[in-house]
């Protein structure tokens, strides 16, 4: 299990230093990534969140990073694209999040370990994690036709991955850090402050029994 940002490409973007990556792709977050990658994570989660913020949230800076980096400092309720991905090694089958779902709820995996729990994550396809017994079934689809291919694990190594993929959230927040000071010194610990929120890492982590 991964998590996994929604990326584009990054052509013409010059406010820090980014990675070459193709449209509509998704880079895996860990700690282990480049500071090119790093940057592409920052830039696309601040991309995300390039909207008009309130006005009580203050007046918008006129200097072009300022500017880039408003939403993502000031918005209260934070959005980046992706979720968690599951991979069975066993048969290749892949269980992504859909579209419209965001890092940010990573935590509804919680719900599908529960007794009678699910969650959903996105659409087109319609991913689905429920609890049966003492087995989460991964179904790629729900809103497929015909039945398609499924994944089950025990509720026990779900929670396992669950936790694994926190760390890897954690990790790549502590490499972005790192980052933040060498490339954006006047804004770091905001931008740490805004990604740790946009990652739901302000709390921690208490999978269910």
């Amino acid at each position: 299990m991964q998590p996994v940002l929604e990326i584009f490409a990054d052509d013409d973007f010059t406010l820090w230093p980014v990675g070459n990556h193709e449209p509509y792709g998704v880079l895996a977050l860990n700690g282990k990534l480049t500071p090119a990658e790093v940057g592409t994570a920052v830039k696309r989660i601040a991309d995300c969140n390039d909207f008009e913020p309130e006005e009580e949230h203050g007046p918008c800076p006129t200097d072009p990073l300022g500017m880039f980096l408003h939403g993502l400092l000031t918005m209260p309720d934070l959005f980046a694209a992706g979720g968690l991905r599951l991979t069975d090694t066993a048969t290749g089958t892949v269980f992504e999040p859909g579209c419209c779902n965001g890092l940010e709820t990573w935590r509804d995996w919680l719900d599908a370990l529960e007794v009678g729990g699910s969650a959903t994550f996105g659409h087109d396809p319609s991913p689905l994690a429920e609890r049966v017994g003492g087995t989460v079934r991964l179904t790629l689809d729900a809103e497929a036709e015909s039945a398609g291919p499924v994944i089950e694990l025990p509720v026990d190594e779900v929670r396992a991955l669950v936790a694994g993929a926190e760390q890897d959230l954690r990790d790549f927040l502590g490499l972005a850090a790192a980052w933040a000071e060498q490339h954006l010194s006047t804004h770091a610990a905001a931008v740490t402050a805004a990604l740790s929120r946009a990652l739901d890492l302000d709390q921690d982590l208490e999978l269910a029994e």
